[in-house]
């Protein structure tokens, strides 16, 4: 699944006006449904973190944590067609990672953006001969 990230302000301005949002303890999570325009990104991420946080160096930490919660949850577990804004928290910078993967999963869910887990050994179609 290709990941690509957001990048303009217009584009997470976008995603904002949507009004879909969740705040979890960790992070907040903005989604936009239907935003990718071409069929080559199944969904588009874009981080901020404001000067309400701390120091460059924090925002940066902060902006890091988000991007490895991202990079491990979303492939798997994002619906695709989305674009996702991740905002940082104060107590994203001392919340234990555990916990801000979990924070993201359940943010994922209550956007309604979680993508439906497909069971592993399922067959597909028909399968009597």
């Amino acid at each position: 699944m290709t990941v690509t990230r957001l990048k303009r302000r217009a584009e997470f301005l976008r995603v904002a006006a949507a009004r879909r949002k969740w705040a979890a303890p960790g992070l907040v999570l903005q989604a936009l449904a239907g935003a990718a325009k071409d069929g080559t990104a199944a969904f588009r991420v874009g981080f901020t973190v404001s000067r309400k946080v701390g120091n460059a160096v924090a925002r940066n930490r902060a902006r890091r944590r988000l991007r490895a919660a991202a990079e491990l949850i979303m492939p798997h577990q994002a619906a695709a067609g989305y674009d996702y804004v991740l905002i940082g928290r104060q107590e994203t910078l001392v919340r234990p990672f555990e916990s801000l993967l979990k924070d993201l999963r359940v943010a994922l869910k209550k956007v309604g953006a979680l993508r439906e887990a497909q069971p592993a050994n399922q067959p597909s179609g028909n399968t009597t001969p």
